[in-house]
């Protein structure tokens, strides 16, 4: 998924409307202002993904921590993973916890997350 597709997911998940992903706007949640904003760049924004993160439950912070800790033997490698995880690696393990994690098949999306 293209970086602007999860920007996009994210920001329509923390309560965005009229997302534009090409454009990198929409409609802060519970926004005074009636036109656009600019939304957060969620995958190279880790104060961004920390105000996303926001919206979970606890239940899905379980599910997060499990989907940034891949393949680790001890819950201090664990933990490590979840404490130096990037905004990019933050940005999907949210999406995936809130099962807004879809690739599209989309050719073009396909060949630019192989190339990453």
């Amino acid at each position: 998924m293209t970086d602007e597709r999860i920007n996009q997911r994210i920001a329509e998940a923390c309560g965005w409307t009229q997302v534009n992903a090409e454009h990198r706007s929409g409609r802060a949640p519970n926004a005074e202002y009636v036109g656009s904003e600019f939304i957060s760049n969620y995958c190279n924004d880790l104060n961004a993904m920390h105000e996303a993160e926001k919206v979970m439950t606890k239940a899905q912070w379980e599910d997060f921590v499990q989907h940034l800790a891949n393949d680790w033997s001890s819950v201090s490698d664990a933990w490590k993973d979840v404490c130096h995880a990037t905004a990019r690696q933050r940005a999907e393990a949210f999406l995936r916890t809130l099962g807004k994690w879809h690739q599209s098949g989309d050719v073009t999306e396909m060949v630019e997350e192989v190339q990453k």
